[in-house]
C-alpha cells in the first residue's frame, strides 16, 4: 500500500486533476449487502423521454469534525416518479460545479445527482491532501446513506422521489479512482452500475469485488495527468459487464467534460446513453451506445457490455 500511496501523490499532484479554470483511514458501517451473484438481468425497460428542469440544492454534512462533507443536488423538477441516484466525485483540486453541465444533463434526462465536496481534496481546502483519496470511499457511502434518507424525510422535496434500489457511482481523476475504491477495497454492494472518468486504480487496488455492476470507463489516450495505460489496467481487471470508450485526441478532461466542444458531447452522450440502460434497464440505450461513441470520429467503444 505505501508504494501504492507513494505513486499516487506523484501523478495526482504532477499537475492536478480539477476541470475548473486555472485557478489511519476511518469507516462507517458497511451497507446491507444485496445477497445475489447471478448476472445482471437483461434489459426490459424504458428511461423517460421527455427532458426535466433541474433543481439544485444543498445538503450539508460531515462524516466527523475534520470531515465536512457538503453535498449538491442536482435533481428533476417533477411532481411525480422516482428516480435513480448517482453519486459523483470531483477529482483533485476540484469541485462539484465545475462538473455542472454534465451533472445537470443527466438529472434532465431522470436521473438524481449527488456530488458531495471532499473536505482535503477540493479546491479551497485548508489543507490538501492526494492521500486522502483514500478516505474518499467511506465518505461516499456515508454520502450515499445520508441522501436516501432524503426519500422517508417529510416535507423534503426528494420524498418519494428516490429510486433507492437503483443506485451507481461516477467520477473523474481522483473521483473516478474513489469510484474504483467502491467497487473494490470499499465495495459498496448497493451499487449498481458505475461510470470512470479518467481515473484508475491507484491506492485502491485492482479486486473487484461484490454483485455485477456494469461499468463504463472513459479516458484520453492523451491524458498526461492520469495515463491511459494505468486506466486502462483498472477496466481490464473488471470482471462484470464493461466498456470502454477511447478518445485518440482526449487529454485530462479540459476538453472531455467542457462544453462547447465535440468531445463533452461524445461523453456527455455515451454516459447518458450507459446510464439510460444500466439503471433504467432501457435497451434503446444500450444499443445507441456505440453510435454514441463513434458518430463524431472522435472516439470508439470497446464493447463488453453483453
Amino acid at each position: 500500500m505505501r508504494a501504492s500511496a507513494a505513486a499516487l501523490v506523484a501523478v495526482l499532484l504532477l499537475a492536478g486533476c480539477s476541470v475548473s479554470l486555472p485557478t489511519p483511514v476511518s469507516t462507517t458501517p458497511a451497507p446491507t449487502p444485496k445477497v445475489t451473484s447471478a448476472p445482471a438481468p437483461e434489459p426490459s425497460g424504458r428511461a423517460p423521454a421527455e427532458t426535466f428542469d433541474v433543481d439544485t440544492r444543498q445538503l450539508r454534512l460531515s462524516r466527523g469534525a475534520d470531515r465536512p462533507l457538503p453535498v449538491t443536488i442536482w435533481y428533476p423538477d417533477a411532481d411525480t416518479g422516482r428516480f435513480p441516484v448517482i453519486l459523483f466525485s470531483h477529482g483533485l483540486t476540484g469541485r462539484p460545479a465545475d462538473y455542472a453541465p454534465l451533472l445537470e444533463h443527466w438529472a434532465s434526462a431522470g436521473f438524481v445527482v449527488a456530488a458531495p465536496t471532499y473536505p482535503h481534496t477540493s479546491r479551497g481546502a485548508e489543507r490538501v491532501d492526494a492521500l486522502d483519496v483514500l478516505n474518499q470511499p467511506a465518505d461516499a457511502t456515508y454520502v450515499l446513506t445520508e441522501v436516501l434518507k432524503l426519500d422517508r424525510r417529510s416535507g423534503d422535496p426528494l420524498r418519494g422521489r428516490l429510486d433507492t434500489d437503483r443506485l451507481a457511482a461516477a467520477g473523474h481523476s481522483a473521483g473516478g479512482i474513489t469510484t474504483i475504491g467502491l467497487f473494490s477495497v470499499s465495495r459498496d454492494e448497493r451499487l449498481d452500475a458505475g461510470v470512470v472518468l479518467s481515473g484508475s486504480a491507484l491506492g485502491m487496488g485492482l479486486g473487484f469485488t461484490g454483485p455485477p455492476a456494469p461499468m463504463l470507463f472513459v479516458h484520453g489516450q492523451r491524458d498526461s495527468v492520469v495515463s491511459y495505460a494505468s486506466g486502462k489496467a483498472a477496466y481490464d481487471s473488471v470482471p462484470w459487464p464493461k466498456a470502454l470508450l477511447t478518445l485518440p485526441d482526449g487529454d485530462h478532461g479540459q476538453s472531455l467534460l467542457r462544453e462547447g466542444n465535440r468531445a463533452y458531447d461524445v461523453v456527455a452522450d455515451s454516459t447518458l446513453d450507459f446510464w439510460r440502460w444500466s439503471l433504467y434497464d432501457d435497451a434503446e440505450a444500450k444499443r445507441r451506445l456505440p453510435q454514441d461513441a463513434e458518430s463524431a470520429g472522435l472516439g470508439h467503444l470497446d464493447d463488453k457490455l453483453g
